[in-house]
């Protein structure tokens, strides 16, 4: 919940304004907001509401007030009525509000660079105020100090706003401005200095004297004072015509734009790029995200390239791959023909320009913190970014990037695979595996169809349970984490933190993905199912016995990492599960023999699902039937990896368990069991 009061009162909950009924209710909020974290006296908030006439029992009304305030916030979102905290000798309110947004804005003015970062800054703060602070409440004792204090932060941040336009060589557009400001500012001296220098900027500096004349006989007539030295100061230069006041040198502009061509054909895409298209005049900020290799770059490249007319000032590619944190502002400038990354606000400030930012994944958070500020700096910027993750950027848009579906990718893989040569037909069926087995990620389609010159389309799709040194001779050209399949998914492996790696590893056990409830019972040590028969809890002992593991993880918190893996798109969530394309599946098995507790995680995956089935047994009967029935049929490719894990770890009582808990599913519901010489996997 937020409060506004650089303005008319509001309350805002969930994006949508909050009604307070009553003006004496309304009139408490802003009391304490004025006071904000700090304790008004119950008897001051009694004379400001009723004044000089109190109600019979004035402890009472007020508190009658505030139960009706509580009730409000609350009524908007459960829990809100905790922010009106009563503590002797009255009460205090601690939120969110924007008078507090606009200074935490403004306190990050001194770590700023140069006049453009520093007028983006300005401009966010201002951009808060919406009118007069607590424009409805604002003759209230209780809120008069602090709206003339609100308003003094406002007009001198609307003083330091003119002078870094100024500085900018923004003098022209600031004279109507400065005009307005002095009219209804006459005795304030900053901004008639700002008009002058504005008005001598503009070649009128005869108007820019007149406006000094002016102030320094009202300031005589109303108040018996002198201008300030400072003015005097600058009337003399003004008069002397000193070299100091003329206009800066302008911003360098950007060097035109290269855009690389592409070498080949976009294959499969057509309806994302005509989504992309749509929005590049509705959305400033527009990040792709996706897997690695699913064609972010080539994708955001092509759209760039169609969008390039639609931007007198240029499209501009910046690849950030090979960046560090640090480097990103100068790689944007170098990128830009910039001298140096403190020209980069000033230089696109008046731009209408296409930024595209490709690979920031590994430097996400300086690149959203460059986007933002430039973002704010030139209203006519636009900015396309290829990310594994989203920026989180206010007003971003993210587009993920899917993998391609079967049509297109046998598409894909058969122009690459023989250019102008189509293959044969009884080789369609193993081009069809080929592109489901490798989840139709353009990138690994690729470096597959470079292998059938070598050995063929139906050896190609034999050997690809060893795909990462099937696929592993790799482009010479392009950034390193894009040269072959293992690159690719050690890049993003790379950027994740080691509980991630750790749910990651151990998510790839399971076979056509799985739910949250599974997630957190393999990917940390088991416990008893909710429900589950008086054995289960027997089975969980045994397998956390088996040992926690070197990398204990509480199952409370995976569903928060199994989130970020999503977010990273290193994890797929449909329908209420999640599961791994099947290349970071075999990538996370590697990791997971890696770790060496490949066999322990098998055995509490065998375990859950042991315990998933006997649970479902005891419900064999009755109105629950028919919904075990529907959960064991999608967890049918589970039950089958699960016994052949435990057959694998050579359990074959926990493996017997398993079966004979699936006997009626098997029989009465009219499932077949899958043979124990099918595996389930491969990789297990």
């Amino acid at each position: 919940m937020r409060f506004a009061v650089l303005g008319p009162l509001e309350v805002i909950a969930d994006d949508r304004p909050v009604g307070v009924p009553e003006r004496k209710v309304r009139a408490l909020l802003a009391g304490l907001l004025a006071h904000h974290g700090r304790v008004v006296p119950s008897v001051r908030l009694i004379e400001s509401l009723w004044g000089p006439e109190p109600p019979g029992n004035p402890l009472a009304a007020l508190r009658a007030k505030v139960s009706q305030l509580r009730r409000a916030l609350d009524e908007a979102e459960p829990g809100a009525r905790l922010l009106v905290v009563t503590r002797a000798p009255g009460y205090l309110i601690e939120a969110d509000t924007d008078a507090h947004r606009f200074q935490a804005t403004l306190d990050r003015l001194p770590s700023t660079g140069g006049p453009g970062e520093r007028a983006a800054v300005l401009a966010e703060a201002l951009a808060w105020w919406r009118g007069p602070a607590f424009a409805d409440f604002a003759d209230s004792p209780l809120v008069h100090r602090t709206a003339v204090r609100l308003e003094e932060q406002r007009l001198a941040a609307v003083e330091d706003y003119a002078d870094v336009r100024l500085a900018l060589g923004q003098d022209a557009e600031l004279v109507g401005e400065l005009s307005e400001l002095t009219a209804q500012h006459p005795l304030r001296e900053r901004f008639h200095a700002l008009l002058m220098r504005a008005l001598y900027r503009s070649g009128r500096q005869a108007d820019a004297l007149e406006v000094y004349r002016a102030l320094r006989e009202r300031k005589r007539e109303e108040l018996g004072l002198d201008t300030a030295p400072e003015l005097a100061a600058l009337h003399q230069a003004i008069l002397e015509q000193r070299p100091a006041l003329h206009r800066p040198a302008p911003a360098p502009e950007p060097a035109p734009a290269r855009l690389p061509e592409p070498l080949t054909e976009l294959v499969g895409r057509e309806e994302a790029l005509a989504g992309l298209l749509g929005l590049a005049t509705s959305a400033r900020l527009v990040t792709l995200t996706g897997s690695g290799g699913v064609g972010k770059s080539r994708l955001a490249l092509e759209a760039a390239r169609r969008l390039s007319d639609r931007f007198p000032d240029g499209a501009h590619l910046v690849e950030l791959s090979a960046s560090s944190e640090s480097e990103v502002p100068g790689v944007v400038a170098a990128a830009l023909g910039l001298r140096d990354d403190g020209e980069l606000a000033a230089a696109l400030g008046t731009r209408r320009a296409l930024l595209i930012l490709d690979n920031c994944e590994h430097v996400v958070e300086p690149v959203a913190k460059l986007a933002d500020l430039l973002l704010r700096a030139a209203p006519d910027l636009r900015v396309l970014a290829t990310s594994r993750e989203p920026l989180g950027v206010a007003g971003e848009v993210v587009r993920e990037v899917a993998p391609l579906d079967p049509a297109a990718a046998a598409r894909l893989f058969t122009a690459r695979a023989l250019p102008g040569t189509p293959l044969a037909p009884q080789e369609a069926e193993a081009v069809e595996v080929i592109c489901r087995r490798l989840d139709g990620i353009p990138l690994a389609l690729e470096l597959a169809a470079a292998r059938v010159r070598s050995m063929g389309v139906r050896a190609l799709a034999d050997r690809l349970d060893d795909r990462f040194r099937l696929l592993s001779a790799g482009r010479r050209a392009g950034p390193a984490h894009q040269r072959t399949l293992k690159a690719a998914i050690d890049w993003s492996w790379d950027l994740l933190s080691e509980p991630e790696r750790v749910v990651l590893r151990r998510l790839a056990v399971q076979v056509g993905g799985c739910t949250l409830e599974a997630a957190e019972r393999v990917c940390a040590v088991p416990m008893p199912l909710p429900g589950g028969p008086p054995g289960d809890v027997e089975l969980a002992a045994e397998a956390q016995a088996a040992g926690v593991g070197p990398d204990h993880l509480d199952p409370a918190g995976v569903a928060d990492l199994l989130a970020r893996l999503v977010d990273r798109s290193l994890v797929v969530r449909s329908g209420g599960r999640y599961r791994l394309l099947e290349s970071v599946s075999a990538y996370g098995m590697e990791r997971l023999r890696e770790s060496g507790e490949h066999d322990l995680v098998l055995r509490w995956y065998a375990t859950y699902y042991t315990q998933f089935a006997e649970c479902a047994e005891a419900y064999r009967s009755g109105p629950a039937r028919h919904r075990w029935v529907s959960r064991l049929d999608v967890e049918s490719a589970n039950l089958r990896g699960a016994r052949e894990a435990a057959e694998l770890l050579g359990d074959t009582r926990l493996a017997t368990r398993l079966t004979g808990s699936l006997g009626w599913y098997w029989t009465q519901a009219g499932r077949l069991p899958t043979p124990l010489d099918e595996p389930a996997t491969a990789t297990l």
